[in-house]
């Protein structure tokens, strides 16, 4: 299930991550799948695993946030966002 999240900080230190917000719930994602480098706190992207899978638009994203809710997949969705760690991210469990 691809879920949209929306950039809020890019790493600086390691392009390949940025944070995303899934409702509220913010997450280190892996981006180097992405084409287009030019990822930036702002953008959309579809987010499948752990990973950026491809750029959308916000209207996109704002109607499959609402597609998930209709289907009852919105809280399923969100625990696979929690469930999201890289090793060396602040997430990541101990």
């Amino acid at each position: 299930m691809a879920i949209p999240g929306q950039i809020v900080e890019c790493n600086a230190d390691d392009p390949l991550f940025a944070k995303v917000d899934v409702a509220g719930v913010r997450r280190t994602i892996n981006v180097g799948l992405i084409a287009d480098p030019g990822i930036r706190p702002g953008d959309w992207v579809l987010i499948h695993v752990g990973f950026a899978m491809s750029r959308i638009e916000e209207d996109q994203a704002r109607e499959q946030l609402e597609l998930l809710r209709m289907l009852g997949e919105e809280m399923p969705a969100m625990e696979e966002v929690r469930g999201y760690a890289f090793s060396d991210s602040p997430e990541a469990p101990t």
